[in-house]
């Protein structure tokens, strides 16, 4: 893959669902303010993260599918099973959300398939599920392709939207959007900030994506370089689609709108075309996104088999290179979490929210490595130039990773235990097909603790302190 097919599996990536739900998203947790300190944070937050990754492909470059190579070469096997894991269980998660907001907004003229989360939905999703499964059986230098195509096509909307309502935007409605709620403090602000981590941590999802494709790379170099250039292009657009919106509609009607918000936002200011654009849009959008994830996910699987952290049945490729095991494994789970919509409240916001706390774990991991490789000066010693500044950089992705972890708060982080604790089968699966011992002492406390959190998580949702 050269430089701009591995900068569009970036934006591919990030360019997904997120983007579409911002209006009503940040609507719903603050103002034109709290929007622009929340943007401010991710974004630099995000940009160390993608510094880290450019690094680490650099120091590290015999590392493939990076979120979890980086999480074992820094910590060991079972807390890279766990990146391994996570990310991929993260991606599975995320690509429900797509089947969800793409039968929401059709909903709005097929009423049987509601806000996404009907039997009628669900149905139709899981068809859609498959189909794009025997599409990447065809093989993954072909599915990158089609990705750079529809990429350049799902932009085209998001940027006329951008440039619409740059030109509409109303100072009578910015203005009075600029605070929500009637305190006014530094304290209120931040919690406004807080409340939208985890939507930025969404649409920020595929940072990585390069990374996690380095194996294809033409020149090494070039997966650093496609992170940062996808990246900033990215951020700029969401940052612009999400203050804009501010312009166009007072903020407690942008909070009511119907997902995907932006075609309400957009309708509002030049009519109900607008509502048909950015729904046509988001289709496109969001089926390439799910390409781009489905991708990532049944790659991750795979390079964890063929380093022997997952069962070996999982390495299996078919005459096109595709690992066809891991493919079935990621679209039997992403089915199995469109069944578990249909008991959801707010399938979107769930699937969004659950996303995003299972992805923190492995950037967590990935952070730490860089940090610990700056700190102790691996692969520094024959240059050694720029080690303070990767000291730097590192230290900030850790510290915001951690922040997120605890801005998700109890809830997510439980429904994420449960996730990771019934996983850790294909571990000891792993580990017995070598001969060795499931557990070390410290990875069976860390196993205890994981397993106490699924505990806490299922006895909350049967007791209904937790929901979905």
């Amino acid at each position: 893959m050269s430089l701009p097919i591995l900068t569009g599996m970036v934006v591919g990536s990030m360019v997904g669902a997120g983007v579409f739900s911002l209006p009503r998203n940040f609507a719903q947790a603050t103002g034109v303010l709290g929007a622009v300190g929340a943007w401010l944070i991710a974004g630099a937050g995000m940009l160390m993260l993608a510094f880290t990754f450019q690094t680490l492909a650099v120091r590290k470059p015999h590392l493939d599918a990076g979120v979890y190579a980086y999480a074992k070469a820094g910590f060991g096997e079972y807390p890279g099973f766990f990146s391994a894991f996570g990310y991929w269980a993260s991606a599975c998660v995320g690509n429900v959300s797509y089947w969800v907001l793409i039968k929401s907004t059709l909903g709005a003229v097929i009423p049987a398939f509601g806000e996404g989360a009907t039997i009628a939905a669900v149905a139709v999703s899981a068809i859609g599920v498959w189909a794009f499964h025997f599409m990447i059986m065809r093989g993954v230098r072909e599915a990158a392709r089609i990705n750079q195509i529809v990429t350049v096509a799902k932009l085209l909307p998001i940027l006329l939207f951008v440039v619409i309502l740059a030109v509409a935007l109303r100072g009578d409605v910015f203005g009075p959007n600029l605070w929500a709620g009637a305190a006014r403090t530094p304290g209120a602000l931040f919690e406004q900030i807080r409340a939208t981590m985890l939507v930025t941590v969404f649409v920020f999802l595929g940072v990585e994506g390069a990374s996690v494709y380095s194996r294809y790379a033409q020149r090494r170099a070039d997966v650093g370089r496609a992170t940062v250039l996808g990246f900033l292009a990215v951020l700029a657009l969401f940052a612009s689609v999400t203050i804009l919106s501010y312009g166009a509609l007072p903020k407690d009607r942008t909070a009511q709108l119907r997902q995907p918000s932006m075609g309400g936002v957009l309708e509002s200011v030049v009519g109900t075309w607008g509502a048909a654009l950015i729904g046509c849009g988001l289709i496109v959008s969001v089926l390439g996104a799910y390409l781009a994830w489905t991708l990532m996910a049944a790659e991750v699987l795979f390079v964890a088999a063929k380093d022997h952290d997952m069962p070996v049945f999982l390495a299996r490729e078919n005459e096109r290179n595709v690992p066809v095991a891991a493919l079935v494994m990621t679209s039997a789970l992403i089915t199995a979490v469109l069944a578990v919509t249909l008991f959801s409240d707010d399938a979107f916001t769930f699937t969004l929210k659950l996303t995003s706390a299972l992805s923190l774990i492995p950037y967590l991991l990935a952070a730490g490595y860089a940090l610990r490789l700056a700190l102790t000066g691996e692969t520094y010693d024959d240059t050694p130039r720029g080690r303070g500044k990767d000291l730097t950089i590192a230290a900030l992705a850790t510290v915001y990773t951690a922040f997120l972890i605890v801005a998700a708060g109890p809830t997510f982080v439980l429904l994420s235990c449960v996730v990771y604790a019934p996983g850790t089968i294909l571990f000891v699966l792993s580990r017995r097909e070598r001969g060795l011992r499931p557990f070390s002492v410290p990875e069976l406390i860390l196993f205890a603790v994981v397993a106490a959190g699924a505990l806490l998580g299922i006895t909350g949702l049967v007791t209904g302190r937790i929901t979905i």
